[in-house]
């Protein structure tokens, strides 16, 4: 029977891929705790063992079909449309697992869900992605990465369904899989003018509004005591309205093939609560089944 041997609400923003030295620049001198935070991860992902890690990638927006990558390499040069004076010219070069991403798909069908996996060659990347892989070195231990996109037509409560087809795909495949919710918490960009309260960009307090800090520590708060059915009691009328970063796509994917509201695993904050353009981020671990 497979598992789940762990999952990861992870920051993925692009400022993560520029050089130290920028970072360090915007930072007044210190760099994005984001970065020493990875590192923390690469450890407890090595000592988890994955044989593959699905990302839940906030980026990928899709209507109709939660669409599960179902290629069996990934291979080119990463450029973002969005913001491609820094974050350009990113080869990859990774395995897909294309028969966990059919079983998604077959699971999802069986429980009349909307997970399709879908194989294309010219089928674009995302960041979400992208900057996972090279951050986590993925590749460097030739680790499969299958993603799974968020839908864009969904409510909640669909996000969670996904996960669970997710979650069951996983137990009849005998693999050992790592979660990874590719994303930030409160989504709202600071306006283009904006001024830093804070000379550390990175600093929470660059976070665009206080009520999204807030909102943001309490969520936290809540992760790290287990209490994920609280979080998504509150959902409806707090967190969306506060909006996360695709609807909370990737945290709902993949809380629901943990369990969902019956999940009571904790989660250990793995680096700073950050700003990231009036975004924010955080790396929290949610330890899996016993290796």
């Amino acid at each position: 029977m497979g598992q789940i041997v762990g999952a990861a609400l992870v920051s993925h923003h692009p400022g993560l891929m520029q050089c130290e030295e920028f970072r360090r620049l915007q930072g007044a001198g210190e760099d994005s705790d984001l970065i020493a935070g990875y590192a923390r991860l690469r450890e407890k992902i090595a000592a988890a063992r994955p044989d593959v890690a699905i990302v839940f990638d906030s980026h990928w927006f899709t209507t109709g079909y939660h669409l599960v990558d179902a290629s069996a390499r990934y291979r080119g040069m990463y450029t973002s449309d969005e913001m491609p004076w820094y974050l350009h010219g990113v080869p990859y070069d990774y395995r897909g697992e294309p028969q966990l991403a059919r079983a998604i798909e077959t699971v999802s069908r069986e429980r009349g869900g909307f997970n399709r996996a879908i194989e294309h060659p010219d089928l674009a990347r995302h960041y979400a992605t992208i900057n996972l892989v090279k951050q986590l070195r993925l590749e460097l231990s030739d680790t499969p990465v299958v993603s799974i996109s968020s839908c864009q037509n969904c409510d909640w409560r669909h996000f969670l369904k996904s996960g669970v087809a997710v979650g069951e795909a996983i137990r009849r495949s005998g693999q050992r899989v790592l979660l990874l919710a590719s994303g930030a918490l409160s989504h709202r960009f600071n306006d283009i003018d904006w001024k830093p309260n804070h000379p550390r960009i990175f600093h929470e307090s660059n976070v665009s509004r206080p009520e999204n800090i807030a909102s943001d520590k309490q969520a936290i708060a809540l992760m790290q005591a287990g209490r994920h059915g609280e979080i998504l009691e509150r959902w409806q009328d707090e967190y969306r309205k506060l909006p996360w970063e695709a609807f909370g796509a990737h945290y709902l994917q993949m809380i629901g093939a943990m369990g969902g509201a019956d999940c009571t695993t904790a989660g250990e904050p793995l680096s700073a609560y950050e700003n990231a353009r009036g975004t924010g981020n955080i790396h929290v671990w949610f330890p899996g089944a016993a290796a």
